[in-house]
């Protein structure tokens, strides 16, 4: 098989499984409790991952610094965190429309340079308000959208994650980018378990209580979206140009509409359209943008990275890895 065909037949595990990943958490959440659910998830998925990365790299990689602690401590309950709001507001809120205002995660990011006294481009700046236009269209409560409430919980989850990742490539988090994860992922699953342990009680924790299909939710996003679309995701970022990779973040959002109307019966109205076509064209401008600017300031092409070691290039120093960053905890 070319590598051009494992390319696109690792986008699509990432298209599709990242994408399906807002069905999972409505079906988890149908009997789970949220911060349980959640907790749980990242957990299992951190545990797995670190068992993995051991196994495959030896346990020298996940020594850590305390500075290296702290800091995946601190990512990691900004990530995990905003999937955790995701848990909450899918119970009121349609998955395609949560889709949609999560992917304006490099919206944010671009906001939060702009903050940082990074100054971006006029091109980056007219996404960012074509964007924003379109996230202000999605949060205007009526209809079938669900309450302003909950729109507003998912927009701070956008923003959360947004946070995280900007936060990321300027923190001394481990070089290796698996094990960092998975340390992320279990600070997240820690602090995420203990607010359950205190929010509900024993008869909510209950497993007997919980249907099969929201177990099979659980299970599909430990085994799927944390575990075999971060290893896509991963691989590709070594193996293919990181404007390609970046596409997932306007294909998941059409992946979950389509899910939530097929599987879910979720109306797509007018106003989701309006706002999915302002909110995924200025995501793919900002990309494409700052994906443009990273690869030109570093003098190198990532589709010439086919021998590099992925976690080389998952966290890079440049705009790009924050862009690119909606990783394994949110999915």
């Amino acid at each position: 098989m070319s590598r051009k065909s494992r390319i696109w037949i690792a986008l699509w595990v990432v298209y599709i499984v990242w994408g399906s990943t807002y069905l999972g958490i409505e079906l988890a959440g149908e009997t789970i409790p949220p911060f349980y659910a959640a907790g749980t998830r990242f957990l299992i998925a951190g545990t797995l991952m670190l068992g993995i990365v051991a196994w495959r790299r030896g346990t020298a990689v996940l020594r850590l610094t305390k500075a290296e602690a702290a800091s995946a401590a601190v990512v990691g309950v900004l990530l995990p965190g905003s999937n955790a709001l995701l848990f909450l507001t899918e119970r009121q809120v349609p998955i395609g429309l949560a889709s949609l205002i999560i992917a304006a995660i490099p919206l944010w990011v671009v906001l939060l340079r702009f903050a940082a006294r990074e100054r971006p481009d006029l091109v980056s700046v007219t996404g960012l308000v074509v964007g924003f236009a379109g996230i202000a269209l999605l949060v205007r409560p009526g209809g079938d959208s669900g309450s302003l409430f909950y729109l507003l919980l998912t927009v701070l989850g956008s923003f959360t994650w947004a946070f995280g990742s900007f936060l990321s490539p300027r923190l001394p988090v481990p070089r290796d980018a698996f094990a960092a994860t998975a340390y992320e992922m279990l600070a997240g699953g820690v602090v995420l378990m203990t607010a359950a342990l205190i929010a509900y009680s024993p008869n909510q924790l209950n497993p007997a209580h919980y249907s099969a299909r929201s177990l099979f939710g659980l299970a599909y996003l430990i085994v799927f979206g944390s575990l075999i679309g971060y290893s896509a995701y991963a691989w590709l970022l070594a193996n293919a140009p990181i404007g390609q990779v970046s596409t997932y973040a306007y294909v998941n959002p059409v992946i979950a509409i389509a899910l939530g109307a097929i599987v879910l019966g979720e109306s797509i109205t007018w106003r989701i359209v309006g706002g999915a076509l302002l909110v995924l064209a200025a995501v793919a401008i900002v990309v494409r943008r700052e994906s443009r600017q990273d690869v030109a300031a570093e003098g190198a092409s990532f589709g010439g990275a086919a021998g590099s070691e992925p976690d080389d290039l998952v966290r890079t120093d440049g705009h790009t890895g924050e862009l690119a960053a909606g990783r394994v905890a949110k999915r």
